[in-house]
């Protein structure tokens, strides 16, 4: 059974910077994409940034020039490096990791549990 587990959220300080893990367990061939997004209290989710196992980015403009988005498939791990975070950034952040659990078998997407990041002083 594939889960999610995300770590590295917390309360930072205005123009601080946060690394948000998401780690997968259970068995698969390969991660083939990580998508990020957060949510306020009443609001709707946002997307935040994507990438693939081949490379290719994609960002929200609001993260575009902050935000980093990573895969390690040796670790079976996805990353989201946030630098100069606003207090506009507190929000819950969500991964969403696609997955083939094996070479013969079609993509799976999963979602991790959410994770809080604050930015105060």
């Amino acid at each position: 059974q594939v889960q999610l587990v995300e770590s590295g959220g917390g309360l930072v300080q205005p123009g601080g910077s946060l690394r948000l893990s998401c780690a997968v367990s259970g068995k698969i061939y390969n991660i083939v994409a990580v998508n990020w997004y957060r949510q306020v209290p009443g609001e709707q989710r946002e997307f935040l940034a994507a990438r693939t196992s081949g490379g290719g980015t994609n960002y929200a403009a609001s993260v575009r020039d902050r935000f980093g988005i990573y895969i390690d498939n040796a670790e079976k791990t996805g990353s989201l490096r946030m630098n100069n975070l606003f207090p506009e950034d507190t929000a819950v952040y969500f991964c969403n990791v696609v997955v083939r659990k094996n070479t013969g078998r079609a993509a799976e997407d999963y979602w991790g549990q959410g994770i809080q990041v604050t930015v105060s002083s």
